[in-house]
């Protein structure tokens, strides 16, 4: 008689594995605890972000209990949650080595299929400081606007709605732009996530003043209505909307809620499938991203002069372009440059000088020309024989560099007077930010010959070499109040016009501030140029350091 054999050790075996869910919770877990123990600063920073984000998360759970019953509370929730959501939304762009568990690249060659990945790591990134923070910012919603059993119920509902909404809409979004994230392009964000919080930060002042000006949260409410049919706020205004006894309308931001979290994953689902089933596309370009360099260089070639000035001008606009360190420099200062002076104008607070911000701010990249080529300086070193070689190196750097300002800063003066109908000040206003401008150049090219210093280029947040701090004090601080200076006579004219009536002639000072500006950038590049011809192998010595 034949026995049928059973396949119990199999089974046994199956049974006796983990789930996936447990195991990435645990690999979390593990990623994060190895993580804290590689340096005590980094364990310093995390115990810090832990109160930072508990005190944070406590006042606004307090805030959000003394907010209930209030008549603007569904509006400072709504609000709220949708601020909340944003910032899910952006922070991978910006930060996206903050969680190693971001990249399902990692995964690629491992046998999961998508669905069971996508709850794993669903449930893996509930794990954290951000999760937290969001429970509670959420609970405290709740609190503020449930009312009656029915907004209890949905209350019970939307805070995991809420929750679920946040994580996968960060995890869906950093699966789709994986690829990006960890390219060069991807660590150009992360550079600039700096710049991105500067100017969400005056955009929150703005809003707070113009808030204060109209005299309470009526003038948002309009906004939050909108943001209260927008995903994961819907469901916070599903309560508000329970209690009000708008059952309906409830149960159909809810839904919404519901059927975005849904889409979610399987937008993060398609990504996860994408990502593991098809090839890089990286290279496969690689032949036409070369035509393409091949033809812009012949188009900006064109269009710059020849001889070493052209030469040296596109490798210098290239360096906006490809160095991260260049370009968030450029960025940062064409940013603060134009926020200065826009924003004090729309507050009503601000005056057409302000402008100069923005020639102050991208004079400043003159300072320090030498660093940005790091060791790769060698090269420029070996064209340099003579003080006219030197001349001409720096002179083609200025000229790159003016290339940008020169319309930039008239284009930020005109727009400021725009804004506050003050188009009498134009000229005297150009010619003031032109005269800076010149002389920003000028200390700026003075500063580099004699001032250099290393830019880092294996952190993103280091600009100056261990050790060259002062260099680049006294380069920087040294230059902007000789510049300051150098300003003084356009300044003093301009008060002694206005001061003594002579109004007629304050269109003067743009031929005149203008004319000044360029002599100084003259005598700046030629006060430098023997210095660097004479200091080479100091200059080279100094932005190779480190």
């Amino acid at each position: 008689m034949t026995t049928a054999t059973s396949p119990a050790p199999s089974a046994a075996a199956a049974a006796a594995a983990p789930s996936l869910t447990s195991v990435f919770v645990r690999l979390k877990l593990s990623l994060l605890r190895n993580g804290l123990k590689q340096s005590g600063g980094r364990t310093a920073v995390y115990a810090i972000s832990i109160v930072f984000a508990a005190v944070f998360a406590g006042f606004l759970l307090l805030g959000a209990v003394l907010l209930r019953g209030h008549s603007d509370a569904a509006t400072v929730t709504v609000l709220l949650t949708g601020v909340l959501a944003l910032s899910w939304t952006v922070m991978p762009l910006f930060v996206p080595s903050g969680d190693e568990t971001l990249d399902p690249s990692r995964l690629v060659m491992l046998p999961l299929r998508p669905r069971p990945l996508v709850r794993a790591l669903l449930m893996a990134s509930l794990v954290g400081i951000g999760p937290a923070f969001t429970l509670c910012l959420t609970v405290g919603a709740v609190l503020a606007l449930a009312r009656g059993a029915a907004g209890t119920v949905v209350a019970v509902l939307a805070v995991p709605l809420v929750l679920l909404a946040c994580v996968a809409l960060s995890r869906s979004v950093a699966a789709a732009n994986v690829r990006l994230l960890t390219s060069r392009k991807g660590r150009d964000l992360a550079v600039l996530s700096g710049l991105v919080i500067a100017v969400g930060m005056q955009v929150v002042n703005f809003g707070a003043q113009r808030l204060s000006q109209a005299g309470g949260l009526s003038a948002v409410e309009p906004a939050a209505e909108v943001v209260g049919w927008l995903p994961p706020a819907s469901a916070i205004s599903a309560v508000d909307a329970a209690g009000d006894g708008d059952y309906v309308v409830a149960a159909a931001k809810l839904l919404l809620t519901a059927g975005a979290v849904v889409a979610l994953l399987y937008w993060w689902q398609r990504s996860l499938v994408r990502l593991m089933v098809e090839p890089d596309g990286s290279t496969i370009g690689a032949a036409a991203d070369t035509s393409k360099d091949k033809a812009s260089s012949g188009l900006l070639g064109r269009l710059l002069p020849g001889g070493r000035t052209g030469t040296v001008m596109e490798r210098s606009l290239r360096y906006i372009w490809r160095d991260p360190k260049t370009k968030a420099g450029w960025v940062t200062s064409l940013a603060i440059g134009a926020i200065v002076p826009l924003f004090n104008a729309l507050q009503g607070t601000g005056s057409i000088y302000f402008a100069c911000f923005a020639s102050g701010m991208l004079g400043m990249l003159m300072y320090n020309q030498f660093g940005q080529d790091t060791s790769a300086f060698w090269m420029v070193a070996q064209t340099i024989a003579t003080k006219a070689d030197a001349y001409a190196e720096l002179r083609a750097r200025a000229l790159a560099l003016l290339t940008v300002t020169v319309p930039y800063t008239a284009l930020v003066t005109g727009v400021t007077a725009g804004i506050l109908g003050a188009w009498d000040q134009l000229p005297e206003a150009m010619g003031v930010a032109f005269a800076l401008l010149g002389a920003m150049m000028a200390t700026g090219a003075v500063a580099s010959a004699n001032f250099p210093y290393s830019i880092p280029q294996d952190s993103a947040y280091k600009n100056v070499a261990p050790g060259q701090g002062g260099l680049a004090w006294i380069s920087i601080f040294g230059g902007m109040l000789a510049a300051a200076l150098m300003c003084a006579p356009v300044i003093a004219v301009t008060i002694y016009l206005h001061v003594a009536d002579h109004e007629s002639l304050l269109w003067l000072l743009f031929p005149a501030g203008t004319l000044y500006g360029a002599l100084l950038t003259w005598g700046g590049l030629k006060l430098a140029a023997p210095r660097v011809a004479g200091r080479l192998p100091e200059i080279l010595a100094a932005v190779s350091k480190g």
